[in-house]
């Protein structure tokens, strides 16, 4: 099994289980910045799940699931349900279920994970306090999130454009890119690198 280095081991046995009931290709691929994975019908009628590759297991694993879902609720509606309707919603609550405890997920994860699930979004990054959890069991150490630096800090990111943080505006924080002097709005969850001075 492809997956077992990229999830938790204690999750291993349940989605052997999954793996072999469902029949399906899983693919782990480099990492896209657009999306964490997909699920896809290819022209032979094959079913395929994309997955980026990820030192976070959880982030993997809560993907895993959440393509495997589309699947489930495809193979048992077709093709006339919405991508992220309720039958993908009971799908992937169905398919985390055996998944949601402590010898799995951090119990700080897990309560994040349990809430989202009351109504699950399309992305989990759409959920702040799961997106915040999730990022920090990512290995990313020399970031912080942009909602903790304090107003006029510079940060850089991994394009190497630098950037003074302005306020917040709603629910997202207004940042000057210092190059061009153009304003962006960047997400609280944003991850970025401080700069002590430019």
């Amino acid at each position: 099994m492809q997956l077992i280095k990229y999830v938790p081991y204690n999750s291993i046995k349940i989605l052997k289980d999954y793996l072999l009931k469902y029949k399906i290709k899983v693919k782990v691929v480099k990492k896209r910045k657009s999306k964490h994975g997909d699920f896809r019908i290819s022209k032979d009628g094959s079913f395929l799940i994309t997955i980026n590759e990820s030192e976070n297991k959880f982030r993997f694993l809560i993907t895993f699931i959440h393509e495997l879902a589309h699947f489930v609720a495809f193979k048992e509606n077709g093709f006339k349900i919405k991508p992220h309707g309720i039958e993908w919603k009971v799908s992937f609550n169905y398919l985390m279920r055996p998944l949601l405890n402590q010898n799995i997920f951090p119990i700080d994860l897990l309560q994040k994970l349990k809430y989202y699930l009351k109504n699950p979004k399309a992305s989990t990054d759409s959920d702040f306090s799961l997106s915040i959890a999730l990022k920090k069991n990512d290995l990313v150490k020399d970031k912080v999130f942009i909602y903790e630096l304090i107003d006029n800090s510079f940060f850089i990111l991994d394009n190497g454009k630098v950037f003074q943080k302005v306020k917040k505006i709603i629910k997202r924080f207004e940042c000057i890119e210092q190059g061009s002097g153009k304003t962006y709005l960047f997400s609280p969850h944003a991850q970025v690198k401080v700069l002590n001075k430019i």
